[in-house]
């Protein structure tokens, strides 16, 4: 929340570039080993219908084999350099999959765990900011709403609290959060509420953009804190907190908060399930020439 700024930053921009680089690479590859129109539409089928058909931890061995690693340091110099840039990495993941390029997500250098990320998808031909935001689930969300938007997107209520616990880096605006820090009292522990009211006056307007950790223990270290934190009535957002509320949920923040490997393994196979939503490829959608913008 309110991280979309540094997801903007020229560093990611010159990432997704060499993505973009390696996907033109492959395709003129596979439609210039022969001199022949025929053959390379023969190739140009062959590609749509078999080879791209699904996405793959080596889409890139053979066009860009150096990908990966370039990546890796990238995100790793990164990350030194501004801690917050993990959680702007997971925050573009999560708007790209759960939304309608996904990269290599390293995040050893925070503490948190890896996995081997699909690749392979290309861009969709629209992009609109307000279809984007209509689609993610709000700071202000039940739990119930939060389980529903979840699974419109093909992921269990486990994968939504697992998820979640990318919330144990990065901050939010006090916008997000002003409501809980005045309005809620039954589950909301009273030092918290005051230590986060000291910024993020109670008058809209004022203070609006004041940040404040997700993760009032570890905010740059992922973790297993973010469950810890719910346990103790601790969560940022209202919707962090309907996580554990005497809900459905409870029993799975019970789990993560005292099994810190559990969660890893659940939230790396989360963000692999969510990388899998409805992903373009072969020849739908496009590669752009400027991520910002549709061909």
């Amino acid at each position: 929340v309110g991280l979309s700024k540094h997801a903007k930053s020229k560093g990611i921009e010159n990432m997704l570039l060499k993505l973009k680089v390696a996907e033109y690479t492959y395709h003129l590859k596979m439609v210039s080993s022969s001199s022949s129109v025929l053959m390379k539409y023969a190739l140009v089928i062959f590609y749509m219908g078999v080879v791209s058909a699904q996405l793959s931890t080596n889409f890139y061995s053979n066009s860009c084999p150096k990908l990966l690693p370039t990546v890796r340091s990238a995100v790793q110099s990164a990350i030194s350099k501004e801690t917050r840039m993990g959680a702007s990495l997971l925050r573009l993941h999560f708007h790209d999959c759960f939304v309608n390029l996904v990269f290599a997500m390293n995040l050893m250098k925070l503490g948190g765990p890896t996995w081997g990320v699909k690749l392979g998808r290309r861009d969709s031909r629209t992009a609109s900011q307000a279809a984007a935001n209509s689609s993610i689930p709000p700071p202000t969300s039940s739990l119930s709403a939060l389980i529903s938007s979840f699974r419109a997107a093909g992921l269990s209520a486990k994968d939504m609290v697992a998820l979640s616990g990318s919330h144990t880096i990065g901050q939010a605006r006090c916008t997000n959060f002003r409501a809980r820090i005045y309005n809620e009292t039954n589950n909301l522990e009273a030092s918290f509420a005051t230590q986060r009211r000291s910024n993020c006056p109670r008058a809209t307007g004022s203070g609006d953009n004041n940040l404040a950790p997700l993760d009032v223990q570890s905010p740059t270290t992922f973790n297993n804190d973010y469950f810890k934190n719910l346990i103790n009535q601790k969560g940022l957002l209202h919707s962090d907190q309907q996580l554990f509320n005497g809900g459905s949920a409870d029993s799975t923040v019970r789990q993560y908060s005292s099994n810190p490997n559990q969660f890893s393994a659940d939230f790396a196979a989360a963000m692999i399930k969510m990388g899998d939503n409805k992903p373009l490829t072969g020849s739908s959608g496009e590669i752009r020439k400027n991520c910002r913008r549709p061909n």
